[in-house]
């Protein structure tokens, strides 16, 4: 049976509430703090073949929770769905692909919920979807909230890089109406010139946050590594094995953007299966301890 708390009550209760919050925070700093320039593990070469077998994992994964995944993975469609309302809305047509592609930057974080939960899995842990909140517990979870608020800037330097490209190539004068719009792009030269741009620029900013997450965002859960380690890693993994990370960015690109033109519904089943995915190919890359 529930009561009803006097204000003093409630207020002490919000007051413990805010000092463990604080605790765990100074924790978090100090963990940073303590595993800085950790030693860097030891890295294998990859094949096509990985990659493939990744995806198949993933999958796997994804068929074995897909309610679960598919609860929490919904908020994806509901994001970009909101997104796209207010591209049309607020004559912010221009900047709705790179909304839409700006998935490949920000998707990695979205998914660190779904690489704890293959990694309880592996570990024989019955998983549900309560789980990928475990991520909050994490030793280094401040590692991994100043990854993600890197990943958010590089997100929003993308999306003000595209603005700028559309300014530069089509005047930046908002369409009148999608069509007109669609049009415009397609069919004129301005219009073709700032496509070519954008995805020239696009893929530079994707191959950055690749780079950048592809490896480090597994490695903070799964082992007591600093950020700039688990950073560095990351580079070094892609680095190494250019032809199949190459790959691993194709098959990414091409499953956010056809889950994308689905009208972000096929984000649902797109971002679970790369997150799980993602897992395995960490675990492909970077050696045991």
């Amino acid at each position: 049976m529930t009561t009803i708390r006097n204000p003093i009550e409630w207020g002490g209760a919000q007051f413990v509430s805010a000092a463990h919050a604080a605790s765990s925070f100074q924790r978090s700093i100090e963990h940073m703090q303590d595993t800085a320039h950790s030693p860097a593990p030891a890295l294998r070469k990859i094949s096509n073949a990985d990659i493939w077998q990744s995806l198949r994992q993933g999958l796997d994964d994804f068929t074995a929770y897909r309610s679960d995944v598919l609860f929490l993975c919904a908020t994806y469609a509901l994001v970009g769905l909101v997104m796209a309302r207010l591209a049309f809305g607020m004559d912010l047509l221009p900047l709705l692909f790179p909304l839409a592609s700006g998935f490949a930057i920000i998707g990695p974080l979205a998914a660190v919920g779904l690489y704890e939960m293959s990694r309880l899995r592996e570990r024989g842990v019955e998983v549900g979807w309560s789980n990928a909140f475990d991520v909050l517990k994490a030793p280094a979870i401040g590692g991994i909230a100043a990854l993600g608020l890197l990943l958010v800037a590089l997100f929003l330097t993308w999306l003000g890089t595209a603005w700028a490209i559309f300014q530069l190539t089509m005047g930046g004068v908002a369409p009148a109406a999608p069509a007109a719009f669609v049009r415009d792009v397609l069919f004129t030269a301005p219009g073709q010139t700032m496509i070519v741009v954008g995805m020239g620029v696009g893929f530079v900013f994707a191959l950055l946050a690749m780079m950048i997450s592809v490896v480090s965002f597994p490695m903070l859960l799964d082992r007591d590594a600093g950020l700039d380690t688990a950073i560095r890693t990351s580079f070094r993994a892609v680095i190494d094995n250019p032809g199949p990370m190459a790959l691993w960015g194709a098959v990414v690109a091409g499953s956010l953007l056809a889950g994308t033109a689905l009208f972000f519904v096929g984000l649902m089943v797109a971002v679970p299966v790369l997150g799980h995915a993602t897992w395995h190919l960490y675990r492909k890359l970077v050696a045991p301890e």
